[in-house]
């Protein structure tokens, strides 16, 4: 039987429990409230916010570029002396069928409905990067376009013919608007690269120039660096980061040629510009700082890992 001065405690020691609980809660109520109202994440593990770019850890910014030795990248990204870097790949697109309509109410006077049977392809994996592209240009292959001197970035500035010149060489084409399109929604329709979800700032890299997730860019991000987005076959920033060139299988044309950019960029800050009928439709000669590339091969290019040569 319990003493009288044990039987008077308890009533106590609920009370201290109750105002713990109502403690512990509030405090919960707090850091929630807290962590919805700061800024989204926008870069991946391995990666900092620094100004507008996600570096690798232990980099520091010059001017817009990540420069030193970073200690980590994002998943899937290699340390190197001058920063994280993709290693070329291709990721291979099975057979399917593309349907092309306003699935998407945002769609409806933006897309022309229809149906494609595409056959088997192999793409890159990531955006053509500088350090790609330098090499290219070192092979006397491709004409020398001005760069940021950071290896892993996605390059931009590059007219659709300089693109083609790239491909050429690294053996591929550029993609066809369908093949982009395909790669991106796939056979389900995918309304994002990623799937049906919501555009958040981990996902992808774009409204980096006025918002929602940055502000300030003037160029796009290391290749890869938003690994949250990449698609289910495995190509990484098909949407954001740079909108990348498509062009119907045709000879180049002589004069003001009109060609395709998909994908929306870091400058996009309305999250329609990612999905994946998005479409831009300008001159082949443009240069832009939010416009690149990546290639497609024969679907033999994805074979034993899809490493590239080039």
């Amino acid at each position: 039987m319990a003493r009288p001065e044990a039987r008077k405690a308890r009533p106590f020691v609920r009370t201290i429990g109750l105002a713990a609980l109502s403690i512990g809660l509030a405090l919960a109520v707090v850091i929630v409230a807290r962590d919805r109202s700061a800024p989204p994440a926008r870069c991946a593990r391995g990666m900092v916010p620094l100004g507008a770019r996600c570096c690798g850890e232990g980099q520091t910014l010059a001017g817009d570029r990540c420069v030193g030795k970073p200690a980590r990248c994002a998943e899937g990204l290699v340390v190197t002396e001058a920063g994280c870097v993709a290693r070329p790949r291709a990721t291979p697109i099975e057979a399917g069928v593309l349907r092309i309509g306003p699935s998407d109410w945002e769609a409806q006077g933006q897309v022309t409905p229809r149906v494609v049977t595409m056959e088997a392809f192999a793409i890159d994996a990531y955006e053509v990067t500088e350090a790609r592209y330098a090499a290219c240009v070192a092979a006397s292959a491709c004409a020398p376009v001005p760069l940021s001197e950071e290896p892993g970035r996605a390059l931009s500035r590059v007219t659709l013919a300089e693109a083609r010149a790239f491909c050429a060489w690294a053996g591929g084409m550029v993609p066809t608007p369908e093949e982009l399109a395909f790669a991106a929604a796939g056979a389900k329709g995918r309304r994002y690269a990623w799937g049906d979800t919501g555009a958040v700032c981990r996902r992808a890299a774009w409204g980096l120039v006025g918002g929602p997730c940055g502000a300030g860019a003037t160029g796009p991000e290391v290749a890869g660096s938003h690994p949250d987005g990449a698609s289910p076959e495995g190509a990484h920033d098909l949407a954001g980061n740079v909108a990348e060139w498509a062009a119907p299988r045709t000879s180049e044309a002589v004069g003001p040629e009109l060609a395709e950019a998909r994908g929306g960029s870091f400058g996009d800050g309305a999250a329609s510009a990612l999905r994946s009928w998005n479409r831009l439709e300008i001159a082949a000669s443009t240069r832009s700082a939010e416009v690149g590339f990546r290639c497609v091969y024969p679907f033999a290019a994805a074979a034993e890992g899809g490493a590239l040569a080039r």
